[in-house]
């Protein structure tokens, strides 16, 4: 049983190595950005409210992501443990995420960060909007993104860290080490608790 987040600014590669290391625990890997396509496909009510704040480029409130979440987390496969992904981005929601859990006697195990240099994200970034033809990402705009990322989870970095439980992989270099070590480390990470 695993119970675990990734975290990692935008293009350090969180949602590939999110798919690879909860498949090697056995876990769902959940983002929240699917959530929120899901939600919004399927037309349910947390759907509409999203999509609300998703067409102005806003972000979708606390309490409509949580309660995705919690219907997420209801879901039988996420009974052995969940991989988050984009889920808590906020002290508020890290906070909320530790009530969901309470409510199942259940506790986070290992918080895992990604650690890019801005050099290789803004490199990366800059070249996948060059192969999907995105103009408006513009290595301005590349910044902004990761000061945004910064600013809202500094807080968080810190909540977890204080608690022990936050782990740092270095997350430049080829995808196969970088899920290797990672894997190693969550397992040695899980291994001391």
């Amino acid at each position: 049983m695993a119970r675990l987040i990734i975290m990692g600014p935008p293009g350090s590669g969180k949602g590939t190595q999110a798919e690879h290391i909860a498949r090697h625990f056995a876990v769902p890997a959940i983002s929240t950005g699917d959530l929120f396509r899901t939600h919004v496909r399927e037309g349910t009510d947390l759907g509409a409210e999203a999509g609300r704040y998703m067409d102005r480029g806003e972000f979708v409130p606390d309490h409509v992501t949580t309660a995705m979440l919690r219907e997420r987390l209801e879901k039988d496969d996420a009974g052995a443990g969940f991989l988050l992904d984009g889920y808590p981005r906020t002290v508020a929601q890290v906070g909320a995420l530790d009530d969901l859990l309470a409510v199942r006697k259940q506790s986070l195990e290992i918080v895992l960060a990604l650690a890019v240099s801005d050099d290789d994200l803004i490199g990366r970034m800059l070249q996948r909007a060059r192969e999907q033809g995105r103009s408006d990402d513009t290595e301005t705009v590349i910044q902004r993104r990761l000061e945004l990322y910064r600013e809202e989870t500094q807080a968080v970095i810190a909540a977890y860290s204080q608690r022990g439980i936050l782990i740092s992989v270095d997350g430049s270099g080829d995808r196969d080490s970088i899920t290797a070590n990672a894997i190693a480390a969550v397992e040695s990470g899980l291994a001391g608790q």
